[in-house]
């Protein structure tokens, strides 16, 4: 080597070698990663003991903002306990079971959609009226529709979460299809591929990244919808105990809940990055991890 080198922001002097330039770069990204971590962990640490040092010192009303400590008395107690409504398992399983299925299915039907309409001009040129139409109705007057017309049971919270996550998967699913690399179908025409095998092998594959980017926010959007149907009308699940401690004025409990909900939703987004990392091996790192 005879200029410097720089790798990972470290500039090296000429005659570095190539494994010790690997080293320090190894050793950078270690140190990256321990001070994320540790930033992470400091701004929750500072979040959780300022919220707890404020209500304890009276400078905000604990009636309203509860506390930490509260919080997680109250986790306690409905883990081992249950709730005044039953178990707290049980109105998780029933929150999970309502989010899942709205949004395996209006995930299924939104990709479909999304390349169905994307390949054929004259099914999009038709449907996109009703498509707009539709998406522009506000979800949360829909929740009152579903419980008159399927009751208060599961089919309604699955018919509201199924619409929270088909339009979000539809619509980048469907510009996924149309942004495919022109070039790339030309070369596959040439080389003698049908409409299938084309949709099949270039559309698809060109589409993963925007329908996996829609994946990620679309269970927070079923379990949206899955919440805003059990505050309407429900017998069992978490939106019905958010509702339930508001009634009580249990500023504890309500948010008890919510940090139900966040757990279950990271975990979710945890469970789709393994997804997608597996199912998109082909695709190339993103620019910041190449440093």
């Amino acid at each position: 080597m005879t200029d410097t080198t720089i790798s990972s922001g470290i500039l090296f002097q000429p005659g570095t070698s190539d494994a010790e330039i690997e080293a320090a770069a190894v050793q950078a990204a270690r140190k990256r990663k321990q001070a994320v971590y540790f930033w992470r962990y400091f701004i929750l640490v500072v979040f959780l003991g300022g919220w707890e040092l404020l209500t304890r010192t009276r400078l905000i009303d604990e009636f309203f903002f509860s506390k930490p400590s509260a919080v997680v008395l109250r986790l306690y107690e409905w883990m081992t306990e249950g709730t005044a409504d039953g178990s707290l398992w049980y109105h998780l399983w029933v929150t999970m079971e309502e989010s899942l299925l709205g949004f395996f299915s209006g995930s299924i039907a939104g990709i479909i959609a999304g390349i169905a309409l994307g390949r054929n001009r004259m099914l999009s040129d038709v449907f996109s009226v009703y498509i707009k139409v539709f998406n522009s109705v506000p979800r949360v007057v829909l929740a009152p529709i579903f419980i008159m017309l399927f009751g208060l049971g599961l089919t309604s919270k699955v018919a509201l979460s199924f619409v929270m996550v088909f339009f979000v998967v539809f619509s980048n699913a469907f510009q996924g299809v149309r942004e495919a690399d022109r070039n790339l179908l030309a070369n596959a025409q040439i080389l003698g591929a049908r409409d299938w095998q084309l949709t099949r092998s270039v559309i698809i594959p060109s589409a993963m990244s925007w329908i996996f980017a829609s994946l990620h926010v679309s269970f927070g959007f079923a379990i949206v919808g899955a919440i805003v149907g059990e505050f309407v009308g429900a017998r069992y699940g978490i939106g019905l105990l958010i509702n339930i401690a508001k009634g009580s004025f249990d500023a504890a409990g309500m948010y008890a809940a919510i940090l139900i909900i966040m757990v279950v939703a990271l975990a979710a987004e945890y469970a789709m990055t393994l997804v997608e990392n597996r199912l998109a091996k082909w695709r190339p790192a993103p620019l910041q991890d190449s440093y």
